[in-house]
């Protein structure tokens, strides 16, 4: 089952960034990287054609409060939501409390290990603050970034799901999962070096 998620007062912290709730004043940074081609696309949407359309998103992130700003050097340069996770697909996990990540990151920071570091810490923070018994994460099966940084966290597959896309294509996707138990066995001390 999706357990209730809110994450407007966490602040979590990697060697090199700050895991955050986005804030207005974030708005140039998040346009500045989801308006880049090639981008959004790695995630189902298509790069923001204004700054307009980067608020209602951003805004849609303060409110939703389930979101966080990826800060570095004193920029946002991304983001990981914590979804909920389509129940009616996996009712063998109904008696668990589960969500799902997702993530994107501006091109330019691509390739320095960035995201893992990030994720790594979301994933430490769900499974001993939230109490999560699993995490969920996908990505489509041409998405090599993605999965790379998946395996580098731990995730193993689970299923392979057909998804919609918010730019109203259907892809193939891979979903991954990551239980509490495996993660204690390998991952209870997370280093960044």
């Amino acid at each position: 089952m999706n357990k209730m998620i809110d994450l407007s007062g966490v602040v979590l912290h990697t060697p090199r960034m700050t895991l955050r709730p986005w804030r207005e004043t974030d708005l140039q940074d998040f346009y500045d990287y989801a308006s880049v081609d090639g981008v959004g696309q790695m995630a189902g949407w298509k790069p923001h054609e204004s700054i307009e359309e980067s608020r209602q998103i951003l805004t849609s992130f303060i409110m939703g409060r389930k979101t966080f700003a990826l800060e570095y050097r004193g920029r946002c340069i991304g983001s990981i939501g914590v979804e909920r996770y389509k129940q009616k697909d996996s009712p063998e996990l109904d008696d668990w409390k589960c969500r799902e990540i997702g993530f994107v990151l501006a091109k330019e920071y691509w390739g320095q290990g960035l995201m893992p570091e990030a994720v790594n810490e979301v994933i430490r923070y769900l499974f001993t603050d939230v109490k999560l018994d699993a995490i969920l994460c996908a990505h489509y099966i041409w998405n090599r970034q993605s999965a790379r940084v998946q395996e580098k966290c731990g995730f193993r597959y689970y299923k392979t799901v057909i998804s919609e896309t918010r730019i109203g294509t259907t892809e193939t996707a891979v979903l991954n999962i990551l239980d509490r138990d495996t993660w204690l066995a390998g991952h209870q001390e997370v280093s960044y070096d």
